[in-house]
């Protein structure tokens, strides 16, 4: 895709805070292109909503509209993977998917929140100790987060959430890349987390909309570095009540631009300037 005009969509509940479509419109902008990108929100106040059985009709709108791409976030990215064409090798190996490409009648299925979440780590906490972390939520974020920390030197990953059976299912797909014994069910949180070097959210728990904590707050100790997935807003109250507790932190919004490069480039075939992308999304959160 090089031509000089692309049109794109996120479709996801809850999304009208996202910055995402400031982010893909601005460095439309830089490189010369009319990018347009709306929301397709699942729970647009005032609208009609729609759910998972609603979405293969979402994905012929786009078609008919010729849009070029879609993101997809929660409670999307693993339900949109039976509707595809094809998938590349990552999200085929995590059974999830943040970027549809649209493109000669054809849906490709792409993650690149695992890639965004493991740049971000790696730049945020380069020193941050990895021998265990517990990862709650086990749903498409989960799956593509838990790659992204294992493929980033976490020794042993615990998998937490509220429906076991998906957690399992996050296990099971996991152990299947790095192994048995680089991945476990946690199902003792307080036990996990008193034994852990880092704690990441990977739940919409936190998210405007969805207030709260992902974990009790007396779970949440000092020496314990605590990693956020959700960025709007940036300071969740997980992240504030981790820096009030001396915690290092490592909010959303790394994450979101990281994947925002990834879905640029994918949708466009031009490379992304990740750190002018950067200075963007500080700019917006300013």
């Amino acid at each position: 895709m090089n031509s000089g005009s692309v049109s794109l969509g996120l479709v996801g509940g809850g999304i009208a805070r996202s910055l995402t479509p400031a982010m893909q419109e601005r460095e439309g902008r830089e490189q010369g292109l009319a990018l347009t990108y709306r929301l397709v929100d699942a729970e647009r106040p005032g609208g009609r909503g729609f759910g998972v059985d609603d979405l293969g009709e979402v994905l012929a709108w786009a078609e008919r509209f010729g849009l070029d791409g879609l993101n997809v976030t929660h409670p999307f990215k693993q339900a949109v993977v039976p509707l595809l064409d094809d998938l590349s090798e990552a999200a085929a190996d995590l059974g999830a998917v943040n970027t549809v490409v649209l493109r000669n009648g054809r849906r490709v299925g792409h993650n690149t929140d695992t890639t965004g979440y493991a740049a971000a780590l790696a730049a945020g906490l380069p020193d941050a100790p990895r021998d265990r972390v517990v990862l709650v939520g086990a749903g498409g974020a989960g799956v593509a987060v838990g790659y992204g920390l294992l493929a980033e030197g976490v020794g042993r990953l615990g998998v937490h959430d509220v429906d076991a059976d998906r957690a399992h299912a996050c296990a099971v797909r996991l152990s299947k890349r790095f192994g048995d014994d680089a991945v476990e069910v946690v199902t003792d949180l307080p036990g996990a987390l008193a034994a852990a070097d880092g704690l990441v959210n990977a739940t919409p728990v936190g998210m405007h909309g969805h207030d709260g904590l992902p974990v009790p707050a007396e779970l949440v100790r000092e020496g314990l570095w605590v990693s956020d997935v959700v960025y709007f807003p940036l300071e969740t109250e997980l992240v504030a009540l981790a820096r009030s507790r001396g915690c290092r932190v490592l909010p959303g919004g790394a994450m979101a631009v990281q994947q925002a490069v990834g879905a640029f480039e994918l949708f466009t075939g031009r490379p992304a300037d990740a750190e002018r992308m950067q200075r963007h999304f500080r700019e917006l959160t300013a």
